[in-house]
């Protein structure tokens, strides 16, 4: 199952990304997992959140430039050599892992999320092999 990620461009300035943060908190959408890239004026934020479009909306009304991207949200068992197992399924199907980070969730399962060159072909994969992926209404009952 394909989720919805929360892209946030952000200026590489003191305060800007608690900022992001207040507007997510003031309006109620919970931050499950993120990830932030930089680079010398501009920051690339990646949220995991529980009600994405809600997030969208509410950053673009106080002005932040955001987007919606899909992602797969893939339950790892806390297992030595599980996330190369999941990771090589992709690449005998020819695919490239563009990036990933991690998502912590309480239990015993781990975790993350993951952009591939084929996000449609990766899903069916993973479908294929039985390998658990979370929605994005799977996430917001989190």
């Amino acid at each position: 199952m394909i989720a919805k990620q929360l892209c946030v461009f952000i200026e590489n300035r003191q305060g800007r990304l608690e900022e992001v943060l207040d507007v997510l908190k003031r309006n109620g959408v919970n931050i499950l997992s993120l990830s932030l890239a930089d680079t010398m004026e501009y920051g690339l934020l990646r949220l995991i959140v529980s009600n994405p479009a809600e997030g969208r909306e509410r950053l673009a009304a106080e002005g932040f430039s955001s987007m919606l991207s899909d992602v797969l949200v893939i339950k790892i068992p806390h297992k030595s050599g599980s996330l190369q197992g999941l990771l090589g399924m992709l690449s005998e199907g020819g695919i490239n892992v563009e990036y990933m980070y991690a998502l912590s969730i309480e239990g015993a399962a781990a975790y993350v999320v993951l952009k591939a060159s084929d996000m449609q072909k990766a899903d069916e994969i993973f479908t294929e092999k039985g390998v658990i992926t979370l929605s994005s209404e799977d996430i917001s009952r989190i």
